[in-house]
């Protein structure tokens, strides 16, 4: 399996919603209008491409020189354990420098997955969640 990573294009929006089905993230995939604006308003966002197919993804908001939050990490289910989520974030981290920090929220059930990215918990964080 040849992976291409691309950090030069946003992919459409229903290839996005239909990795995101794929992969099980919990993302308002019914309200594509949504799903356009979340990519519209990204600055950093890296993809992983089986030819045609997309096949994972990493959308963050960055400053490039001090903060950045990855918002998405998604990669289609038979993707999966294939390096590809690692990649990604490798790929981030490269593009926003070692002056920026990279911080996530994590799903539940991806909870121990990030520190086998070498990502530290944190315990001073808070939220405001979304009322819809």
């Amino acid at each position: 399996m040849a992976i291409d990573y691309r950090n030069d294009i946003t992919p459409l929006t229903g290839q996005i919603i239909d990795l995101y089905t794929s992969s099980g993230i919990n993302r308002p995939v019914n309200d594509p209008d949504r799903i356009g604006r979340m990519y519209a308003n990204s600055n950093l966002i890296v993809s992983a491409w089986d030819g045609d197919v997309l096949v994972g993804i990493a959308r963050s908001i960055t400053d490039f020189s001090f903060c950045c939050y990855l918002s998405d990490l998604a990669i289609r289910k038979d993707y999966q354990h294939a390096g590809i989520g690692k990649k990604l974030v490798a790929l981030t981290k490269e593009e926003i420098g070692d002056q920026a920090m990279l911080l996530l929220l994590s799903a539940p059930e991806a909870i121990n997955y990030y520190p086998k990215l070498n990502f530290s918990r944190v315990e001073n964080g808070f939220i405001l969640p979304r009322t819809r």
